[in-house]
């Protein structure tokens, strides 16, 4: 697999994984309104989700790193 193959693949997966953040992120906060979770126990999701979007933003910035190294 060329280069750009590799970049594109590592896109598409950090897609997923923003889509899989936001459904997870989504989930825990209905499911903490209807099974009245504690306000710290809905702060634990919402900071995991925060450091999942974290990382997706940090391969994010990586694959634009990697893009420009590879036009020239």
């Amino acid at each position: 697999m060329g280069n750009r193959e590799a970049i594109n693949a590592q896109g598409r997966r950090t897609a997923v994984l923003i889509a899989l953040a936001g459904l997870f992120w989504i989930a825990a906060t209905w499911a903490g309104g209807q099974f009245g979770w504690a306000q710290r126990t809905r702060a634990l999701f919402d900071l995991a989700a925060l450091a999942v979007f974290g990382l997706a933003l940090w391969q994010i910035f990586t694959l634009w790193r990697a893009r420009r190294n590879d036009k020239g």
